[in-house]
């Protein structure tokens, strides 16, 4: 049985998830020491950009997939208001699954723990957006 889905609500949480990356990875917020952590530069940011744009969008509409179908599982389960529910969901898969893993991975591939936390702090901010947008546009898309 698939949980029911709010579509707009998804559409927009991956929206949300492209503005977030855009802005926490500017060059005035994080950008700089980002490209510098990662090893760009101008010339490399701007080889192949598209590819990793599309794969980002299509990535974030699965997230936001899986978080609203989550979500109401969590609603079904627990009952009360469908956006505390959401943005416990989102903290909860935040951590056990994004966060664990970029950890477990960042160490292996001794990436500085500064951009570890960078990241995982961005990905705390998207699906905590993503789920603020599904909680409030609740299950139904009636």
């Amino acid at each position: 049985m698939v949980p029911e889905i709010n579509i707009w609500a998804v559409l927009l949480a991956t929206v949300s998830s492209m503005v977030v990356g855009a802005i926490w990875y500017a060059k005035a917020v994080f950008g700089t020491y980002w490209m510098k952590a990662v090893g760009h530069d101008e010339e490399s940011m701007r080889k192949g950009s598209a590819a990793p744009l599309i794969v980002t969008v299509i990535v974030s509409f699965i997230t936001a997939w899986v978080l609203a179908g989550a979500a109401a599982i969590a609603q079904n389960f627990y009952h009360g208001s469908f956006l505390a529910n959401t943005l416990l969901t989102g903290l909860i898969l935040w951590a056990g699954f994004t966060a664990a893993r970029m950890i477990t991975h960042d160490a292996f591939d001794r990436r500085p723990r500064g951009l570890t936390v960078l990241n995982i702090a961005h990905e705390l901010v998207t699906i905590m957006i993503m789920a603020l947008i599904i909680g409030l546009f609740g299950i139904s898309a009636l």
